[in-house]
């Protein structure tokens, strides 16, 4: 097996994986990552040889691209300060702790090198957090959190792990020329996230086609983090701030198609590309095994030591962290979301599971420094932040169901109910007003107004039932039961034109060109209908 065909069984991996996790109630990600190392094991499978350069730029930027399109600037907004405590301050902290234990336990490591260590096992990962509680049912509340914390921690801890980076391989550290190179990277990375947003919305517009619409949100990611780092900025953040902006802005209420197909499109990049990288994770168990031979006990007891300290900081850190946020919040009384109580806060420090990003950036680690000597304990930080991925990923990621279950913290239901339910009200009086605007310019045959009128009714209807008042319920049921009937036979007669539009492809002398035109307008139909 070369490794273009074990890119194939990767990429299998990762389609297959989500059916089977969700029939086995395994996170798709920690299937994937046993299958890597499964696959590790086997002899004729040959060993990964990824460019450590290489890795941060194709793996990063998609993935997060993914995660901000699940998010808003309005909850970035209101969750700052939670955000904040969480993605700033706790991987500062994390970074510092896991460096002092590992200069400790891990004897002749720089404690340049044990801050790139501490920098890239700090960040919880935000994809592998987001695919676990997503399919939990937590609170929306807690999945923002996670996400917002995910996506932030990335920048800080990226941005931490390059300076760390940076001490090491030129043997020179400077407190005043780290901080301004921090300040520089964030505005040149936020600069270039917002002239590539704005760009690329204009863009958006003159394209017009859906395809060339959904292929220039590919490049995009890529381009925001290959000219961030070109001219010293964060990759990491040039993406978040150009996904933000475009989520803001590039929205059009009227492209269903476009919006269609690139949701379809992203949903495919975010499991394949997902897939890859936790497969990797497994699979690179094996070269990480080899650099331990004949140092079993010394590296499993420093692992041991900064998979501790990991879990037990954001512990120790989460725990006041909640109290404070709470109480903050009621004075306050702003609108963020925070783990409202003591169970939440469990579920969400048992939710900071490593991942992607800590992996990638163990990969990146080069070889050498200036000089020409290797870097200092390369090995060791690779045995060790593997063994924290695993572990927490792992362990954590399989036992988070039963703690949510055993804890009862589950999604507010009625809450959701709710707000699906004003939303739906919104849509009918939307749906009304416009209606009222028409009839005033334009002169509407009585019968017409009337079913436009129950039309625009049955919108709110058909999303949220409950906003039908009690005494027209059984009415607006019954005329919901024939409109879905009407639907259901509109769909079958749509079919069936697209089976006779089909069978006319294989027949001689007709343009097969001609026939998809053809179908796509009636799969554009039936998307509207």
């Amino acid at each position: 097996m070369d490794q273009l065909a074990l890119l194939f069984v990767l990429l299998l991996g990762a389609v297959v994986t989500v059916p089977v996790g969700e029939r086995l109630g395994v996170p798709p990600p920690v299937l994937m990552t046993l299958g890597g190392g499964v696959l590790a094991l086997l002899p004729f499978v040959p060993s990964v040889e990824v460019p450590p350069g290489l890795i941060l730029p194709l793996v990063l930027p998609p993935l997060l691209y993914v995660a901000v399109q699940r998010t808003s600037w309005r909850e970035f907004a209101a969750n700052r300060r939670p955000i904040f405590l969480l993605a700033v301050a706790l991987v500062l902290l994390t970074m510092t702790a896991v460096a002092a234990v590992a200069q400790a336990v891990v004897p002749g490591m720089p404690i340049a090198a044990a801050c790139v260590l501490g920098a890239l096992v700090a960040p919880p990962d935000p994809v592998a957090a987001t695919a676990v509680a997503g399919r939990l049912g937590l609170p929306r509340r807690m999945v923002s959190i996670l996400e917002g914390e995910g996506l932030f921690n990335d920048v800080t801890a990226i941005v931490l792990y390059h300076v760390a980076l940076v001490a090491t391989v030129t043997g020179s550290f400077s407190v005043p020329n780290a901080a301004a190179a921090l300040v520089l990277s964030a505005v040149v990375a936020t600069a270039v996230g917002l002239a590539l947003g704005w760009l690329a919305n204009r863009l958006m517009g003159m394209l017009g086609d859906a395809t060339l619409q959904v292929g220039l949100t590919l490049l995009v990611p890529f381009a925001a983090y290959a000219l961030a780092e070109a001219i010293e900025g964060s990759g990491v953040l040039a993406v978040l701030v150009t996904a933000l902006f475009l989520a803001e802005h590039a929205a059009d209420a009227d492209d269903v198609l476009g919006r269609l197909a690139g949701n379809t499109f992203w949903e495919v990049v975010d499991t394949l590309v997902t897939g890859v990288a936790f497969g990797l994770i497994g699979l690179e168990l094996h070269h990480v095994l080899g650099a331990a031979a004949g140092r079993w006990g010394e590296l499993a007891a420093a692992a041991a030591a900064v998979i501790g300290v990991v879990v037990v900081v954001r512990l120790l850190w989460l725990l006041p962290a909640a109290w404070l946020t709470r109480r903050l919040h009621r004075r306050s009384d702003v609108a963020e979301d925070i783990p409202v109580t003591w169970r939440e806060t469990v579920v969400m420090w048992w939710a900071g599971m490593r991942g992607v990003a800590s992996v990638a950036l163990a990969l990146a680690i080069p070889f050498t420094v200036d000089g020409g000597g290797g870097f200092p304990a390369r090995d060791e930080i690779l045995f060790i932040a593997f063994a924290v991925v695993l572990a927490t990923l792992v362990v954590q990621g399989l036992s988070l169901p039963w703690l949510a279950q055993r804890l009862d913290v589950r999604s507010d239901g009625d809450a959701e109910r709710e707000q699906e339910r004003q939303l739906a009200l919104r849509v009918a009086k939307a749906a009304k007003r416009r209606l009222r605007e028409i009839e005033a310019v334009e002169d509407l045959p009585e019968e017409v107004s009337e079913g436009l009128l129950r039309r625009a009714y049955d919108l709110g209807v058909r999303i949220s039932p409950d906003i039908v008042a009690e005494e027209r319920f059984e009415a607006q049921r019954q005329r919901l039961r024939r409109a879905r009937r009407v639907q259901r036979i509109q769909a079958e007669m749509l079919s069936a034109a697209r089976h006779e539009v089909l069978a006319a492809r294989s027949e001689p002398g007709v343009d097969p060109e001609v026939v998809d035109r053809v179908l796509r307008q009636l799969d554009v139909r039936s998307l509207r209908a």
